[in-house]
């Protein structure tokens, strides 16, 4: 990007784009909302990480509207869009080659179908070597694209921030945003005894072997020793980080399905995030931004904000390629 560009002087980046890499401007308050104003594209190639929204909430069990939580992350993040993410020194987008691959299509009048569908979607990107950062949709989407990079993964680690562990025991088949880890980790899909989860403000009797850090302990042991864990943990294995933006307080992110008091601010998950840079991430998600209960785009802003993190973290340890 020049220092001269003018941010008026060009429209709909998401469309016009001529390059994939680099930071261009365009008028924060217009154009077509795709995230970070990446391409959308279903074209795969030579492509790093593609940003697919799951706009799926069927597996709520509380307040539902998390369908809506992909369109309110794309254009929250137009009010990122203009310049590289602070703190991190670099432009993730000189980096990688990201793409918006739009939303995963299901029929909602076929319920079962869904998370086969959610699974192939997700599979098109893996066979690919393409890295999927997902925005959903409740937590429950997280399940078959842990299926689908198992597929070529094999077992995961999980990182797992939330204010809930998600790993309640439960009957086989059943769709639930509470249940689904318990699955994964009952199925082989991902290791309990290496992975974390981090930040949960909720009971559950059993740990089912997860590593698992709560909000007492993080509040009262920091971001450098949740990192130090999470290293020590994870080591070099492929590993899924789960984003769910009720890890943060309903103070800082209030448009969520299941909030819970007592989480986190923003800059705490961001100064963890940026001390994760080494491990082998095949994959990541933003979960639960539910907007009919946001207030001013407080919760949109700040999954967009996590999941440009991500991308940052995803490129951490590459060259730059413009």
């Amino acid at each position: 990007m020049s220092d001269d560009f003018d941010q008026y002087s060009e429209g709909d980046l998401a469309f016009t784009r001529s390059s994939p890499y680099g930071t261009q401007i365009e008028a924060m308050y217009s154009g077509a909302t795709s995230f970070m104003r990446r391409r959308y594209t279903k074209d795969l190639n030579e492509v790093d990480v593609a940003v697919l929204g799951i706009p799926y909430d069927l597996a709520t069990s509380n307040r539902p509207g998390a369908r809506f939580g992909p369109r309110a992350v794309r254009a929250a993040s137009t009010q990122l869009s203009w310049a590289r993410p602070w703190p991190w020194n670099f432009d993730p987008f000189n980096r990688l080659h990201v793409i918006d691959y739009g939303d995963c299509v299901f029929d909602p009048g076929l319920p079962d179908k869904i998370p086969d569908a959610i699974e192939s979607c997700v599979t098109q990107l893996v066979v690919k070597n393409v890295i999927p950062l997902s925005i959903g949709g409740d937590h429950f989407v997280t399940y078959p694209i842990i299926k689908a990079l198992h597929a070529k993964h094999g077992p995961l680690s999980l990182i797992h921030f939330d204010a809930h562990s998600d790993s309640w025991a439960d009957d086989a088949g059943r769709i639930d945003h509470g249940t689904m880890f318990f699955h994964a980790a009952k199925q082989g899909l991902i290791k309990p005894e290496a992975s974390v989860q981090l930040g949960m403000r909720t009971h559950n009797k059993d740990t089912h072997g997860f590593n698992i850090y709560d909000a007492l302990w993080l509040h009262a042991n920091g971001a450098e020793a949740a990192i130090e864990k999470i290293k020590a943990i994870v080591g070099n294995n492929p590993c899924y980080l789960t984003f769910d933006v009720d890890f943060l307080d309903p103070s800082c992110a209030p448009g969520t399905g299941t909030p819970v008091c007592g989480g986190f601010t923003t800059i705490d998950a961001i100064k963890i995030l940026l001390g994760l840079g080494g491990l082998n991430l095949v994959g990541c998600d933003v979960v639960e931004v539910s907007p009919p209960y946001d207030h001013a785009e407080m919760t949109a802003l700040a999954g967009a904000t996590i999941a440009t993190n991500l991308l940052c973290l995803l490129a951490s340890d590459k060259p730059d390629k413009a």
